[in-house]
């Protein structure tokens, strides 16, 4: 085994090997011409009911979104993409859940998982931005450097992606969203069949006002999907702040 400084350059030379064979956009990444300010400004989709408090009513390709809170609505982000013909990696989340973002519609063969992105996380999400449309990047809280995130919001700005980071303080990000557990639907007096979920979400964007709504993850045709609220779909069983993470 070599020194640590190899087996990194190594990982990252094997990265982009593997992002090379990537269709579609990683395939063609290394002679896509520059994309007009009319293609950067195209918006990824995201699930309905959190499209109607975004600005732009997705998420804006080639900027950087800073998210905390509930990891359930960042599945239904890789639902609506990838099941829209997207592709989309994500980097430093283990515990994301796949399974959820398949009953809400993702295409798993679209997805890359990445869940331990080494020393560098910041490096093997900017092999990622070069061949993807969305890339997740989980931070574990840690702050990103200010020169490592203007490097980083820059090409994803060239590349006309869009980076999602979790759990990460990002100065300069276009757009934060928080999100809060508010409670759950279906429970009884300590038993039942979980039915719902509801989330409080907040959206604060880098010129627009902050914008608020609730939606509930709740089943509908067959798989689960992300809904506006409605006032009398359930009594919610409020959470602990510690239960929140997922």
């Amino acid at each position: 085994m070599g020194s640590p400084d190899e087996v990194r350059h190594e990982r990252l030379a094997e990265l982009r090997r593997r992002m090379a064979a990537i269709p579609a956009r990683g395939a063609a990444s290394t002679t896509r011409a520059p994309l007009s300010r009319e293609s950067r400004e195209e918006s990824l989709p995201v699930p309905s009911a959190l499209g109607e408090l975004l600005p732009d009513g997705g998420l804006v390709r080639g900027s950087v979104v800073e998210y905390w809170g509930a990891s359930s609505l960042l599945a239904g982000l890789l639902a609506a993409v990838t099941g829209a013909g997207g592709h989309v990696a994500v980097v430093g989340l283990p515990r994301l859940g796949l399974l959820a973002a398949v009953e809400m519609g993702a295409d798993l063969a679209r997805l890359a998982v990445i869940p331990d992105p080494g020393s560098d996380p910041l490096e093997v999400a900017s092999i990622l931005l070069d061949g993807l449309d969305l890339v997740v990047l989980g931070m574990g809280g840690r702050e990103v450097p200010p020169a490592r995130a203007r490097v980083l919001a820059a090409r994803a700005r060239g590349k006309g992606a869009t980076l999602v980071v979790a759990g990460g303080r990002w100065s300069g990000s276009v757009l934060r969203i928080d999100t809060r557990i508010a409670g759950y639907g279906g429970l009884g007096r300590g038993c039942g069949r979980l039915r719902t979920m509801r989330l409080d979400v907040r959206v604060r964007g880098r010129s627009t006002p902050q914008r608020t709504g609730v939606l509930d993850l709740t089943p509908r045709d067959g798989r689960i999907e992300w809904v506006a609220a409605q006032s009398d779909s359930f009594v919610p069983k409020v959470v602990e702040a510690r239960h929140a993470a997922s």
